[in-house]
């Protein structure tokens, strides 16, 4: 590879994005009717958990992603914790994930009490590895009358929650296929992935339920906020019975069957994500060009940069760049930082966090490269 011209990749950088003073990792775009539809939603004074808006937002979502039903909430974390629960997670099993994600995947299965269970990631996609998991359910689980279980920790093990790591698809097929054999359930961390495909199918849609986020980072936002999606009814009616506190319909009594969470989605914050759904496309278009843009001019810089996997169509969240040497990526994370561009490392693996270094772990060799090799650069939308 060409020796790495990093201030070749500042100077790019500035002028694509142009801006004087700093260059944000991924700051939202307001285009459209954001205002309007705030302000009508503040007349109406509906502005909590019941409003015209929440529903049309639920809609919205599930006509884009192809999902049968979607329900709205508070954050992804708060939808990821719901899914896990849809999904039987529960104290002192394990989950299946990977050890390159957001905190947040983690946590949400710590929420059930349960125990995350670390695969390691695919190099071309840093989302599990279906190769990598089948090996661990052939060598290190068996069968028993209490489901399946991890046979190096005893504990049962009840779903499966790959994550589709800066918008890029796993192979979820592969995925889905592999934890049907062993009748584990896929919960589906696409938080990360709204606008993006596998195999002309929307991510998300694969398991039994996916997750979408919309932080204030995300492709699109609603300040702040979540989405799950599933084609099963059942499970979301339960999704949103859990969500809003668990409480029975009645038409002035406060009944309640079991522990809920106070999950739902303000309809103001839905108001800005109806208006954000309608530049969705727009955003999309103009992400895949900085890519593009990104990938044909930074290579013969003397760097990687990291492109869609076969059989996909990613939104490109955050671009990502792959260094041979952890010296160069610091030198070039210290560089952006002395030109106020805010360029990120990868997150710190999960496995090596305090809270997760007892949870198990496979060799996890890929994630490991990954995390010393990778930096996230500006990706917002160039309007």
């Amino acid at each position: 590879m060409t020796k790495c011209d990093l201030n070749g990749i500042i100077s790019y950088i500035q002028t694509v994005f142009n801006h004087p003073d700093s260059i944000p990792l991924h700051e939202p775009r307001f285009l459209g009717n954001e205002k309007t539809y705030i302000a009508d939603c503040i007349d109406s004074t509906f502005v909590s958990s019941v409003g015209k808006y929440v529903d049309q937002f639920e809609t919205m979502v599930a006509n884009y992603t192809g999902a049968n039903y979607a329900v709205a909430m508070v954050n992804g974390t708060a939808a990821l914790h719901i899914g896990c629960v849809l999904a039987g997670v529960s104290p002192n099993t394990e989950v299946l994930t990977q050890p390159i994600t957001f905190v947040a995947t983690c946590n949400a299965i710590d929420y059930c009490q349960a125990f995350p269970t670390f695969i390691d990631i695919d190099a071309t996609s840093l989302g599990m590895s279906s190769e990598k998991l089948e090996y661990f359910l052939r060598h290190s689980t068996k069968k028993t009358q209490k489901g399946l279980i991890n046979t190096h920790t005893n504990r049962p093990i009840s779903a499966c929650m790959p994550m589709h790591t800066f918008g890029h698809p796993v192979k979820i097929d592969e995925i889905v296929a592999i934890c049907n054999h062993y009748d584990l359930p896929v919960i589906e961390d696409s938080s990360e992935a709204l606008g993006s495909l596998y195999r002309s199918q929307h991510v998300g849609t694969y398991g039994i339920c996916g997750i979408f986020s919309f932080n204030g980072n995300k492709t699109i936002t609603t300040g702040g906020g979540g989405v799950l999606v599933t084609n099963d009814k059942t499970l979301a009616e339960r999704a949103k019975h859990l969500s809003t506190t668990a409480k029975s319909p009645h038409k002035w009594a406060y009944n309640y069957d079991e522990v809920g969470y106070n999950y739902r989605l303000p309809n103001i914050n839905a108001a800005l994500g109806c208006a954000q759904m309608e530049q969705l496309e727009r955003f999309l278009t103009a992400k895949r060009r900085l890519a593009k843009n990104y990938i044909d001019r930074l290579p013969p810089l003397g760097v990687k940069v990291l492109t869609e996997p076969d059989h996909s169509r990613s939104n490109y969240w955050l671009n990502s760049l792959l260094f041979d040497q952890v010296a160069i990526r610091d030198s070039f994370l210290d560089l952006c930082h002395s030109h106020s561009i805010m360029a990120r490392p990868c997150w710190t693996p999960m496995n090596t966090l305090p809270m997760y270094t007892e949870c198990y772990s496979e060799n996890l060799s890929t994630s490991d490269q990954i995390s010393k090799a990778l930096v996230n650069i500006p990706s917002s939308v160039i309007s």
